[in-house]
């Protein structure tokens, strides 16, 4: 039975982390645990009362080399919060995604032998590559929480504390097609064929692959596409970002982008948009899973600064890059990557997926998918919690 009230540390850096935090926080609310949150978060944990020390945007950066020019800030916050939880003690520390940056919070808490468990919700992808960061997670962490029942598997024969807790919106999501609600929600035709343009949250990203997919657009603008692009907003900054990009291409494709606004308090824009189109074409990353589980036709891509490009490719240990295709342990989607993500290749692949046969093929193997994921034994976060630090 809690006792007294408890001080949590978490730290998310982007929009699908934000989401777990926020849902997280209403767990523990709902369970009647009396706890008070800070560290990193964005809008949707701030709206559950988080009091976040940073922006959560100051996080955002992908990348081996890109990482470098910021270096010098996320030591600066890192080093912040670890002054403040020495003199303001939590009881945990749970880092959501951001592996690069929480695993190291998490290092620096086990060396300073403070009196802090530590928590990673949602692993990194060890089991894709440079596996030998298991071995520091053995050390530094006390409990990974999995999104995926292969992942515990993966801990538990390399002696690491960890559980299945399932994926939040795989739960969340029903079995049955969301196209007509998300098109009444947004506002839009439902007569109208709509491409679901996604180059990504993050400044950086949305910097390197916007152009990508308005290329394909305008490719698919001169082969006789009289549909409309749709292309999420996540907060005024990235809109403007888009806009500046789209403003460089014809105007004929301007006309054929609509752009859209982040109006939900629970940031799920991008969520909307992919479940109102016909098509997705997104970056690699969690998105992926969230197009799944909508059921969507989609193909993923992804560029990075080439000599990231290099070293990551030199430690991946497995065959694909997109959640998808992991979970299915095959090619389900394509994964246009490096030199194979242009212009060309990405026209190519929504087209193909324009193809009603080929489209019903996908949406079968998704909603296969997704009924595993939601028929697995999932175990209680917060339990699990509490009862890491002995409060349960």
């Amino acid at each position: 039975m809690q006792k007294r009230k408890l001080r949590i540390g978490i730290v998310v850096g982007e929009v699908s982390g934000d989401t777990l935090g926020a849902e997280l926080i209403r767990t523990f609310k709902a369970q009647g645990i009396d706890a008070e949150f800070e560290g990193i978060g964005g809008p949707q944990m701030i709206a559950e009362g988080f009091n976040s020390l940073y922006a959560m945007d100051i996080l955002s950066v992908m990348g081996i080399v890109e990482v470098l020019k910021d270096i010098k800030t996320l030591f600066a916050v890192r080093d912040g919060l670890l002054q403040r939880w020495q003199q303001q003690t939590i009881d945990v520390f749970i880092g959501i995604d951001a592996p690069d940056f929480n695993l190291r919070v998490s290092q620096k808490i086990k060396q300073k032998q403070l009196p802090i468990k530590t928590v990673q919700y949602v692993s990194p992808s060890v089991w894709a590559w440079r596996q030998k960061r298991v071995i520091g997670i053995r050390k530094n962490i006390d409990l990974v929480m999995c999104l995926f029942p292969f992942e515990k598997n993966f801990y538990q024969s390399h002696h690491v504390p960890a559980i299945f807790v399932g994926h939040p919106l795989a739960k969340k999501l029903p079995l049955l097609d969301h196209v007509d609600k998300a098109r009444q929600d947004l506002g839009l035709d439902q007569d109208q064929q709509y491409i679901a343009l996604l180059p990504g949250s993050r400044s950086s990203e949305v910097q390197r692959l916007a152009p990508l997919v308005f290329s394909a657009a305008a490719m698919l603008k001169q082969r006789g596409y009289t549909g409309v692009f749709l292309v999420p907003a996540i907060n005024d900054q990235r809109k403007i970002q888009i806009q500046q990009i789209l403003a460089t291409f014809p105007s004929p494709l301007q006309h054929s982008v609509k752009i859209l606004d982040n109006t939900f308090t629970d940031a799920k824009i991008g969520r909307q948009v992919m479940a109102a189109s016909d098509v997705v074409a997104l970056a690699s990353g969690t998105a992926t899973l969230e197009a799944m589980l909508l059921h969507r036709p989609m193909v993923t891509f992804y560029k990075l600064n080439p000599l990231t490009y290099w070293l990551v490719k030199t430690m991946i240990k497995i065959p694909y890059v997109s959640l998808p295709n992991i979970i299915a342990g095959k090619k389900v989607i394509a994964e246009l990557v490096q030199q194979e993500a242009t212009p060309e290749s990405l026209t190519r692949e929504i087209q193909h997926l324009m193809n009603h046969e080929q489209a019903q093929i996908q949406k079968m193997q998704h909603l296969s998918m997704h009924k595993q994921l939601i028929s697995g034994e999932t175990e209680d976060p917060v339990h699990a919690i509490l009862t890491l630090i002995d409060m349960s």
